[in-house]
């Protein structure tokens, strides 16, 4: 029985600082941490001390210094109530914008081509993948193409999606007069706070005054297809307007951060609008950042008001749906108060922890009333409406790690007519869905699902 004591003594010791680790610096950082993300950390400290606490030294920062900026005065009272948050976060105020939604694959690769040739001093490209197939292997070109006509491109990839391209692809843009970055590459120390923090951002910009965005990435699955197969269903949009310059501006931050040379291209912040595009349609949008980058969870909290100010309906697409505790609560809710919600994902996407680690959430909105329904197919798109009177479209899945953790955005849309497209484009989804069978799972399942959502925030 002495033989152990020193041992149980030391471990309890390590169990003893390891909690004090986490205290001291979530209060001395003043982290703002979800429970189930705490309880999570908390945990794993006592089970397994030796292994969670240098996880949680490496990993545990979810938001990096930065300085707020002070809210500006009163705001007319007949505002938008999403304008005033999004601009209480230090972010750009709504602008005027010429917006074109894209249908399909084939559209949205015509105007990101067509957005890349317009640049005349300056292209910035970021993206979490660049494919090593046709697809990617076309925009390379472009990109080459437009360096060599003495435009300043640069092009910045995420430290895991770069992996997937081959060195040979690097060495061809670079000899093409392409620059390139690698945002937080995992065995580099270029981009402050953990290596689990990713760029999940998905933007194109020429000149700052056009953007192409949403969530596709630059390769084949999200366009035409792989192989004979079907391309993923996927959203993106082009426009016009002071939107574009405020996203060069959030792409300059993500490439000095990772390690890039400041542009010596300048762009006019006086970005005009052009009108009379067929297609097009004048309206009022406003770029959103997210995530560790800025000083709160801009698109999370704007999500949950939302919920709280709808009335009528709130439609939503999502490939990943892992909500946090909040979030799900907001939504619940919002449909016990008779908010139609109708929310569309893939029966089974191409993470399938993430389609597990869902279906607690989706039992407790299909009893609330949530209309939940199964994608027969892959869709990676990521939209949400609500009312007549918001629309948001780009990079974020409605997932606790898109939400919590990823560097992310998306462009926020009060016009009408881009708030009706997105809603009819929701809605064309729904007649090929299938239902969720909300019945309560056996107790091996409930219990499985209890543990995976424990590290929910980390799929």
């Amino acid at each position: 029985m002495n033989i152990w004591l020193p041992t149980v003594s030391l471990h309890s010791l390590v169990i003893v600082v390891s909690i004090l680790v986490y205290i001291l610096t979530t209060r001395a950082r003043r982290a703002r941490r979800p429970p189930s993300i705490a309880i999570a950390w908390v945990l794993g400290m006592i089970a397994l001390p030796y292994l969670v606490l240098p996880m949680y030294l490496m990993f545990g920062q979810r938001k990096l210094p930065r300085k707020s900026s002070p809210r500006a005065g009163a705001r007319p009272a007949e505002r938008h109530w999403a304008k005033d948050l999004i601009e209480s976060f230090g972010l750009p105020a709504p602008s005027p914008a010429l917006v074109t939604m894209h249908q399909d694959g084939k559209e949205s690769a015509a105007a990101l081509f067509a957005t890349m040739s317009s640049a005349v001093s300056r292209l910035d490209i970021c993206t979490y993948i660049l494919g090593d197939d046709a697809f990617g292997r076309e925009t390379m070109q472009r990109m080459i193409e437009r360096a060599r006509s003495g435009v300043e491109v640069r092009l910045l990839l995420d430290g895991v999606g770069a992996i997937q391209l081959p060195k040979a692809c690097f060495g061809a843009l670079q000899r093409g007069g392409v620059e390139t970055a690698i945002f937080s590459p995992l065995f580099a120390r270029k981009t402050q706070g953990p290596r689990n923090l990713r760029n999940h951002r998905k933007m194109v910009i020429a000149d700052g005054a056009r953007l192409w965005a949403g969530g596709r990435n630059l390769a084949a699955e999200y366009f035409c297809g792989l192989a004979g197969a079907p391309p993923w269903q996927d959203l993106t949009f082009d426009l016009q307007g002071p939107v574009a310059l405020a996203a060069a501006s959030q792409f300059e931050f993500d490439w000095v951060s990772a390690g890039g040379k400041p542009a010596s291209a300048q762009i006019d912040s006086a970005v005009p609008v052009a009108s009379g595009v067929p297609g097009s349609a004048l309206g009022e949008a406003q770029f959103v950042p997210s995530g560790p980058d800025q000083s709160e969870d801009t698109v999370h909290s704007l999500l949950i008001d939302a919920c709280f100010h709808a009335r009528e309906r709130m439609l939503a697409v999502t490939p990943y749906f892992v909500p946090d505790v909040s979030l799900e609560t907001a939504m619940r809710l919002a449909a016990r108060r008779g908010v139609q919600i109708d929310l569309c994902i893939p029966s089974s996407s191409n993470h399938r922890l993430a389609d597990f680690a869902r279906n607690r959430a989706l039992r407790s909105l299909s009893q609330a009333g949530v209309n939940v329904h199964l994608l027969p197919y892959m869709s990676h798109a990521k939209a949400v409406v609500f009312d007549d009177t918001l629309g948001l479209a780009g990079s974020v899945n409605l997932d606790s790690r898109s939400l919590l953790l990823n560097y992310e955005c998306a462009v926020v849309f009060y016009g009408r007519g881009e708030i009706n497209w997105l809603a009819n484009w929701i809605e064309a989804l729904i007649p090929a869905t299938g239902p969720f069978d909300c019945r309560r799972p056996n107790l091996v399942r409930d219990l499985c699902e209890g543990l995976l959502l424990t590290v929910a925030y980390q799929l």
